[in-house]
């Protein structure tokens, strides 16, 4: 947590982070806990201290992933949400035990005229999104399923910090747009391939 309070010193500089906190609740939130729906009006800005926070589109019976929060890191989709008075259209929910700085919305926005440098740290967001949709839209036009799911669980790997992965297949189709029977043939190849190995559950990356 001490780490994470630094580097957010870092990004934005003490009084900054020091008036964030003064203005802020820091809350914790387990494995797999949801902390925004699809539809609902949102009232709080979160900015994770520790953690990691996956952002998904909901589509019919599916969550498409979108991107993940990482410490000092905001929600694109919620601010802009927020500063429209506009339902979230995406559902977030934690990766890992998370701690989250939940700012006021209208707390927000008065820092933000006190302290213009508290945009950088949306706008840097705005632009790793927008480079992130451009990667995903070449994955989708050009690679072939299973190199986009080697992808996607190197980057699962990588945030999570482990190369063995507690997820279903089920939620890696829904993640990734296609069908649990699709995802299955697929890593059953990959397994066969030497990539990555599974057992109960648990998906392991060679």
């Amino acid at each position: 947590m001490e780490n994470s309070l630094n580097n957010l010193k870092n990004l934005l500089g003490t009084q900054v982070t020091e008036k964030l906190l003064q203005v802020g609740q820091q809350a914790s939130f387990a494995e797999n806990a949801e902390i925004l729906r699809s539809g609902q009006y949102i009232k709080v800005i979160p900015i994770v201290l520790h953690g990691l926070v996956k952002v998904v589109l909901p589509v019919e019976d599916k969550e498409l992933l979108l991107y993940y929060i990482q410490p000092t890191q905001s929600c694109v989709l919620t601010i802009s949400a927020s500063l429209s008075e506009l339902p979230s259209s995406v559902l977030a929910r934690t990766e890992v035990p998370t701690e989250i700085l939940l700012i006021p919305v209208h707390a927000m926005c008065r820092l933000i005229q006190e302290f213009p440098k508290l945009n950088y740290i949306f706008y840097e967001q705005y632009n790793a999104r927008y480079n992130e949709l451009v990667d995903t839209i070449k994955h989708l036009v050009f690679d072939k399923l299973d190199t986009r799911l080697t992808e996607y669980l190197k980057e699962k790997s990588l945030l999570t910090g482990s190369l063995a992965l507690k997820i279903s297949h089920r939620q890696v189709a829904e993640e990734l747009g296609t069908s649990r029977e699709v995802i299955s043939r697929v890593i059953k190849k990959l397994e066969k391939n030497g990539v990555l190995s599974q057992d109960s559950g648990i998906i392991t990356l060679l």
